[in-house]
């Protein structure tokens, strides 16, 4: 599609396919490169003049991938229309809930999109490069895969009814309380997912040193980070507060109110793709670059907060430094993102109040707008509604993780094909390193049009005079 046919809305809403369009000069090298979503999602238009509580459910019909994501967001969004704080256990339920959605998406990046190429490397033969191949070269790494991932998944269901798009968490808290046995089987299931990761992250330990020119080259610049932490500035993933820390490791702000987005994040839309790019305003655009998500979730956190990811991030740090510059390493935070969130599934599952009849909280409308904000697997997520007096929808606004992350994925395209893309013929390898790097940040583009591993992709070779020298089609 050419630029001059696309019509782009600022408030769009992206999911499934992408094209990389490489720029050479007269001697065959890469002055440039743009990673394009040409899929138009239009969720906030199309949720105009609905009733408020309908958002959550509507809003998780957005991602196959992580509906729970979009559920949560949604529905602390409608919380605060209603001007309703829900009940302690409801809290603590949908918690629960979004880190298991942390962990089987978590798995799905790292286990079934990513490890092929991190166990036969990038130029591997793409016959073995699979998650077939894998399964016959590293059985437990595989089973380990579909264990973490199901482990996940499994809470998903057994809280919300299905594991795909449940419409269990509601405006004021979550539709029904928890049961003994099931809590009793989640908890069942704890240690053999904690043991499935930490595998997983010895094998990934062991081989970091086979990746240093991926690492040195896939995404490696300077930029901000930006995460939700607590009031002691340690990870948050269902509330808390903006912690934005930039490469050398001080505060560009610490622990404001998300909620005042608009005083900070800049929006910006680009002719050749319908993903909008999110900036730090101080910063303008394009430089004001920063990344979301695992890697800098471990940045920004001054701890974890459980026993076994609180030691893998100490080790992280001693291996990688404070504020590591390279998306490489969201394979690495990805795994120990997942262990936090498996332990603490635990802590929360083991308290008190835990199967308290008390999970929701119910009020009719009492303000016209609400924020909802929480960490989706791919970093944070930020849904805004206005209603009129009788709760219908008049406008809402997403900032999804793939958007936060936009101008950080362009930019890492550009330095793949900078290193690797040196002259007019494309190979597979070439291929292969371009969608490696998009891998790193999970965009739920690239997850949800995923099939054996391979996303749904557009990559063109473009010669000065703007002549297609070479083009490959997914």
């Amino acid at each position: 599609m050419s630029s001059s046919k696309i019509v782009i809305d600022p408030v769009t809403r992206i999911e499934g396919h992408s094209k990389i369009t490489i720029q050479l000069d007269d001697q065959g090298e890469v002055v440039d490169a743009q990673f394009h979503v040409t899929q138009f999602r239009g969720f906030e238009r199309i949720v105009e003049g609905r009733p408020i509580h309908e958002m959550p459910s509507i809003m998780a019909r957005i991602c196959g991938i992580c509906p729970v994501s979009h559920l949560i967001a949604s529905a602390k969004a409608c919380d605060q229309i209603l001007a309703v704080v829900p009940p302690p256990t409801g809290i603590d339920l949908r918690r629960v809930l979004n880190l298991a959605q942390i962990v089987q998406s978590n798995a799905l990046s790292f286990f079934h999109l990513s490890s092929p190429d991190l166990l036969f490397g990038f130029e591997a033969d793409p016959e073995q490069r699979n998650i077939i191949g894998l399964a016959r070269a590293h059985p437990q790494l595989a089973r380990d895969g579909v264990g973490v991932r199901r482990f996940g998944q499994q809470i998903i269901e057994w809280l919300g009814g299905k594991r795909i798009h449940p419409g269990w968490v509601v405006p004021g808290g979550v539709d029904a309380p928890l049961e003994a046995e099931t809590r009793d089987r989640i908890l069942s299931t704890i240690p053999e997912a904690i043991a499935a990761i930490e595998r997983a992250l010895a094998w990934y330990k062991s081989s970091l040193v086979q990746w240093e020119d991926e690492a040195a080259s896939f995404g490696d610049f300077r930029s901000a980070f930006m995460g939700l932490v607590d009031q002691d500035g340690n990870i948050d993933h269902y509330d808390g507060l903006l912690r934005v820390m930039d490469a050398d490791g001080h505060y560009l702000a610490d622990r404001i109110d998300p909620t005042t987005y608009t005083d900070y994040l800049g929006e910006a839309v680009e002719p050749w793709s319908y993903l909008k790019s999110t900036y730090w305003k101080k910063l303008g655009y394009p430089d004001g670059v920063y990344r979301v998500g695992p890697l800098a979730r471990m940045i920004v956190a001054g701890q974890l907060g459980t026993p076994r990811a609180d030691l893998e991030l100490d080790e992280f740090r001693r291996r990688l430094g404070r504020v590591p510059s390279s998306s490489f390493h969201y394979h690495y935070a990805r795994l120990i993102d997942a262990l936090y969130a498996a332990e603490r599934i635990e802590e929360l599952l083991l308290g008190p109040d835990i199967l308290s009849p008390r999970v929701r909280s119910f009020a009719g409308i009492n303000s016209n707008e609400g924020i909802g904000v929480s960490e989706a697997p791919r970093g944070t997520l930020l849904h805004h509604y206005k209603v009129d007096d009788d709760g219908i929808v008049q406008w809402a606004n997403l900032v999804i993780a793939t958007g936060h992350n936009n101008l950080a994925m362009n930019r890492s395209v550009r330095q793949v094909a900078k290193r690797y893309v040196k002259s007019a013929q494309l190979t597979e390898p070439m291929l292969n390193r371009v969608e490696a790097v998009i891998r790193c940040y999970d965009p739920c583009l690239s997850c949800s049009t995923h099939a054996l591993g391979e996303m749904a992709l557009h990559l063109q070779l473009i010669g000065p005079t703007g002549t297609v020298l070479d083009e490959i089609r997914r």
